[in-house]
């Protein structure tokens, strides 16, 4: 599939994929689906900094371009089945966290649509990455793969997303720094320039340690910051939820962004509203991220984090 514009990545990637059609003999379609994804991803992505939240189009475009219009051209051309690279196992229906943890990326399926999930095939699910890139070393065609760098979790960023945003807009709009009680305390470049959690780039008066960015006004371009102690949140509201089986009052895990632990939790949803009620503070909330839960393996699904109660 050819998404964003990058011309010379869709070059490489399509010879790439070319290379491993012909060995495999099997036939060899591209798909154009720029148009969606600039609508569904890249735009989503761009409005989200703007609002003052921290999205992940990796889950968006999982759900509406690769389960989405992808599985779209498969029903075109008459084919059953949907075989991606994701290092996530599925059995009956349901999708579980891969063989290799390090590695596992179940976390951006959680909005995929029950009805695609039972069509798809997880090949590497039950593989470490390490053994993959030694198994394709010792085949010619594809030992290039095997060489590759990690490609970036964020197809369309090369090197920061804040590279993206000046394409559209202007991020460096100096503004205020404020602290919980609302009081003046420094200035920042431009609220845009920082995520929940991050706690260098902009300047606190007089400060002796660190702090922290724990939430942003995108209206007044002003940063409220605090102590890392200020960043532990204990109740989470999530909307546009996706669940693979029926669920409104469960306990499970949650993993609140994808290079988190998972954290036990109370979970009650009425009207695709959820309230997440965590066993243990979790640190580095941010709005506009997923909230994606797991009953051991298991994924159960997910929502878009909308607020922090707390």
């Amino acid at each position: 599939m050819v998404m964003h514009s990058l011309e010379e990545i869709n070059r490489a990637n399509i010879e790439k994929a070319k290379k491993v059609a012909k060995y495999l003999d099997i036939d060899f379609y591209i798909h154009n689906i720029q148009d969606a994804f600039e609508e569904e991803v890249y735009d989503y992505f761009i409005k989200s900094y703007k609002k003052g939240l921290t999205p992940n189009p990796c889950v968006v475009c999982n759900r509406q371009i690769k389960f989405g219009k992808m599985a779209e051209f498969a029903d075109e051309l008459g084919i059953e089945h949907i075989a991606t690279g994701h290092y996530v196992r599925s059995k009956e229906g349901f999708i579980y966290k891969g063989k290799d943890s390090s590695k596992d990326q179940s976390y951006f399926l959680a909005r995929v649509k029950k009805e695609v999930i039972k069509r798809a095939i997880f090949p590497l699910g039950d593989w470490l990455k390490s053994d993959v890139k030694k198994y394709a070393a010792n085949i010619p065609v594809l030992k290039e793969f095997a060489l590759q760098k990690e490609s970036s979790e964020i197809c369309f960023v090369e090197n920061s997303y804040t590279d993206i945003l000046k394409e559209h807009t202007n991020i460096d709009m100096p503004g205020i720094v404020k602290n919980l009680e609302g009081k003046e305390v420094g200035t920042h470049k431009g609220f845009m320039h920082y995520t929940i959690g991050k706690r260098r780039g902009f300047f606190v008066k007089g400060a002796h340690e660190p702090h922290y960015v724990v939430d942003i006004d995108a209206k007044k371009n002003i940063l409220i910051v605090g102590k890392r102690e200020d960043l532990a949140k204990k109740e989470i509201i999530i909307s546009k939820i996706n669940l693979f089986e029926k669920l409104e009052g469960f306990e499970c895990e949650v993993k609140v962004r994808y290079r988190t632990n998972g954290i036990k939790c109370r979970v009650k949803i009425q009207n695709d509203i959820g309230l997440i009620t965590l066993n243990e503070p979790a640190y580095g909330v941010a709005k506009g991220q997923f909230a994606v839960f797991y009953d051991g393996d298991k994924l159960l699904g997910g929502g878009e984090i909308i607020d922090i109660l707390g």
